[in-house]
């Protein structure tokens, strides 16, 4: 079964950083792309970072120069570097993967469960 798993929410002040990680776990071929959406109460959900395999990466605007987004193919795992949080930034942040298995299956929109991210004093 291919399934997303995050990991690294919690609690942190204004001002303070946080680590995401999502692995992607299963039978899997190719990581096409991974990223990372978040819905805060009474929102729609948006993305706010994403990484190509090859590296290449896409960041909503109000998290540039803040956030950093990474994968790590050999492990299947992509991460999220959150610096110079707000209270803003407090949702639920979910993984988001497209990704082929060995079988040749393609899951174009696979989710994690989610993490919630609180930043509060």
């Amino acid at each position: 079964q291919v399934q997303l798993v995050e990991s690294g929410g919690g609690l942190v002040q204004p001002g303070g950083s946080l680590r995401l990680s999502c692995a992607a776990s299963g039978n899997i071929f190719r990581i096409n792309t991974m990223g990372w959406y978040r819905q805060a109460p009474g929102r729609q959900r948006e993305l706010v970072a994403a990484v190509a395999s090859g590296g290449t990466t896409n960041y909503a605007d109000s998290v540039k120069g803040r956030f950093t987004i990474s994968i790590d193919n050999a492990k299947n795992t992509v991460y999220l570097q959150m610096n110079s949080l707000t209270p803003e930034d407090t949702a639920v942040y979910y993984c988001n993967a497209d990704l082929r298995t060995t079988g040749l299956r393609r899951y174009p929109a696979l989710w994690g469960q989610g993490t919630l991210v609180t930043v509060s004093s």
